[in-house]
């Protein structure tokens, strides 16, 4: 499994077989209980090895209590009528499919389950194709999805007579996890983010890097450059502490160049921001790339594994993995050279400036199932390196 993150398109729920629903605007003008209009999106950022993820959506459920479980009360179901099976790789830099949307009583929501349709025969309703493979699907085990369905905990208020965008930001890459067998499980990272809150953030980039929006070293959006250099993060939640991300650009092994990052670059919502054009791309300097390699055990942990580099006394995830389910290993491509740092300015070009002190050092943070985390300082600025974790 290869060692980048997030791999973003989008899924919106539409307005077919709606009723008394006016103009699918919100509530039908009775004296009932206020309704407002629920629509759900999917997003989804770079390939990390495959040439396509399918997932297939058979309902959205939404309910007020973060604690009920699958059986409670309180449900309210968003139908996606008839199921559809979506290549969330063709979903990259802010493009959108339409599923449906549903009218729901107006009101404080807390808790959301995405359900999707059990695999049958072939085609495979979830299902990846690994890069190299000729086309071969591989059937993605789903534990719990076509059941259950997979929980996602975010306060979101749907207010009456209203449409209320909410945007389930799905990062494929941190959730397929490869098995022994040449299997793949779906261990889903999923985020909510209310569209009315977020912004985005574009510019050029070399042509298939991926781009990430952090915060404190956090992935809150990512996306791969398209053939073209440009990209598109977007949605981005406005955070009320924080609006500011940090915009982290990592050309593709083959590219062999740094990392190239763009401190406290500004998210309004409702509005772009632009880093760099196509005539004066982000374009970090050449660098060779090396490989950390390592085992985590017991494999069972099923460890979470992320490159950080620190600059400027911040650390920026660069690349990230998970341990083979069976045997534990793990191996994360990382360039040797400095990373190109720069502050955003309303003037561009940014100019970036490589920090020499970070060349080839990184820390590996490997986070098990459970919740503990453990960490290692690498050095890869002349070769290869090895960390092995034991939980």
């Amino acid at each position: 499994m290869a060692n980048k993150r997030n791999l973003y398109g989008m899924l919106a729920l539409g307005c077919a077989g709606m009723v008394g629903l006016a103009a699918c605007g919100g509530g039908d003008g009775s004296s009932g209980p206020a309704q407002g209009t629920l629509q759900v999106s999917m997003t989804d950022a770079p390939a990390c090895g495959f040439d396509h993820v399918y997932v297939t959506v058979s309902k959205i459920r939404v309910n007020g209590n973060p604690n009920v479980d699958d059986n409670g009360s309180g449900w309210v179901d968003i139908p996606v009528t008839p199921v559809r099976r979506i290549d969330l790789l063709s979903l990259t830099n802010g493009v959108m499919a339409t599923l449906g949307k549903a009218a729901l009583p107006a009101g404080d929501y807390q808790q959301i389950r995405l359900v999707l349709q059990a695999n049958g025969g072939r085609p495979y309703a979830n299902a990846v194709v690994q890069t190299g493979s000729g086309g071969e699907e591989i059937a993605l085990t789903t534990p719990s999805a076509a059941q259950s369905g997979y929980k996602i905990i975010r306060p979101f208020t749907v207010a009456p007579d209203t449409l209320t965008d909410l945007v389930l930001d799905f990062d494929a890459c941190k959730s397929i996890v490869a098995r022994g067998n040449g299997g793949f499980n779906l261990k889903p990272v999923v985020t909510a983010i209310p569209m009315v809150v977020s912004g985005r953030i574009q510019g050029y980039a070399p042509a298939g890097s991926y781009v990430y929006a952090e915060r404190g070293g956090e992935v809150v959006k990512g996306t791969v450059a398209t053939d073209a250099g440009s990209f598109t993060l977007s949605p981005i939640e406005q955070s009320r502490t924080a609006g500011n991300v940090d915009v982290v650009v990592v050309p593709p092994p083959a590219a062999a160049r740094a990392a190239g990052i763009i401190r406290a670059v500004p998210v309004v919502a409702g509005a772009s921001t632009t880093v760099s054009t196509a005539a004066a791309p982000i374009n970090p300097p050449s660098s060779a790339v090396n490989t950390v390699t390592g085992t985590v055990t017991p494999a069972s942990a099923e460890a979470a594994l992320r490159a950080l580099q620190t600059t400027g006394g911040a650390r920026f995830e660069i690349a990230s993995t998970f341990a083979n389910l069976s045997t534990g290993a793990y191996s994360i491509r990382l360039p040797a050279a400095a990373p190109a740092v720069g502050t955003y300015q309303t003037t561009l070009p940014i100019p970036l400036a490589q920090d020499a002190a970070a060349a080839g050092r990184y820390t590996i943070e490997a986070t098990s199932a459970t919740g503990a985390v453990q960490s290692a300082s690498v050095d890869v600025g002349a070769g290869p390196a090895t960390r092995d974790f034991a939980f």
